[in-house]
């Protein structure tokens, strides 16, 4: 079902940037935001297969979750200039 892999790829960004914080330094500081911004991606797949197919119609969640996505590239590309 469509919802059940939002949820799992929607909640593991937050599982993942929690982690992040945690991390056992820079690189796997790094790779914990990779992951959920993979993780970021997939739901935004999700949501747009959601929308398109006409089972839920609040494109407003699909633009935050761009936004998430474009934060979370920012942050790895700093994170990964500032770890040189």
């Amino acid at each position: 079902m469509l919802t059940n892999q939002l949820i799992r790829s929607g909640t593991s960004v937050g599982a993942n940037i929690r982690e992040a914080f945690c991390a056992h330094g820079t690189a796997d500081f790094i790779a914990k935001l990779q992951i959920a911004l993979k993780e970021c991606a997939e739901s935004e797949y999700w949501l747009e297969l959601l929308i398109e197919s006409g089972y839920y119609d609040d494109s407003s969640v699909l633009e935050h979750c761009v936004e998430m996505k474009k934060l979370l590239i920012a942050s790895v590309n700093t994170a990964r200039k500032n770890n040189v």
